[in-house]
């Protein structure tokens, strides 16, 4: 994590067994989720705010329109879960496993994602601005028309990662490892200029 304190909560829910809950329209608010099996949970509109989520299983678990705002997560496994329009701002995550992670559409801005593990994580139409993914391991990752504006990426490694039509930040780009990343035309031209050269037709 980047420093960003782990929200303060009311109430606990510990070791309880969700494998498969159908959390529709839900709401929580400042709690904490200690050792809860979230496994192949459905989330329909579920809302999450300033909750803690430590050791948590969200593997193969689907969210549609949820919103966990403001949220820490803990040592948690989202292995082949999915997140659909989904609202992470703020979010916070330290030593979290992402193997097979699929996120479509949503807001993940200012997430802190610094470290992260996200090789093969595919984010598709995602606003991540802001977010800090300095240090993450994105290798064979996809970044699929991903807004990452104002994105820290010092020292991520982003090799043979699929990057095309992402909005890439330019001021960090030369600290990121890029060998064997795929780009388009138009982010060529940014990366051109990140590296100072001249770019004419």
């Amino acid at each position: 994590m980047t420093g960003r304190g782990v929200p303060s909560t009311e109430t606990t829910i510990s070791t309880a067994d969700w494998d498969g809950r159908d959390i529709d329209g839900e709401s929580f608010e400042r709690v904490l989720f200690s050792d809860v099996d979230f496994t192949e949970a459905r989330d329909t509109g579920g809302t999450f705010t300033g909750c803690v989520f430590r050791g948590c299983r969200f593997n193969v678990s689907e969210h549609t329109e949820a919103a966990f705002l403001n949220c820490a997560f803990v040592r948690c496994s989202f292995f082949d879960a999915t997140f659909t329009g989904c609202k992470l701002v703020g979010g916070s995550f330290d030593g979290c496993s992402f193997e097979l992670l699929k996120v479509r559409g949503g807001d993940w801005s200012f997430t802190a994602l610094a470290g992260a593990r996200l090789s093969r994580a595919t984010f598709a139409e995602t606003r991540m601005r802001e977010a800090d993914l300095s240090g993450a391991t994105c290798e064979k990752a996809t970044f699929h028309k991903v807004d990452l504006s104002g994105a820290w990426l010092r020292g991520a490694n982003l090799r043979q990662a699929d990057l095309r039509g992402s909005t890439l930040p330019p001021e960090h780009l030369l600290t990121a490892d890029l060998k064997g990343a795929v780009i388009d035309l138009a982010q060529a031209v940014v990366v051109a200029g990140a590296l100072g050269l001249d770019v004419r037709p």
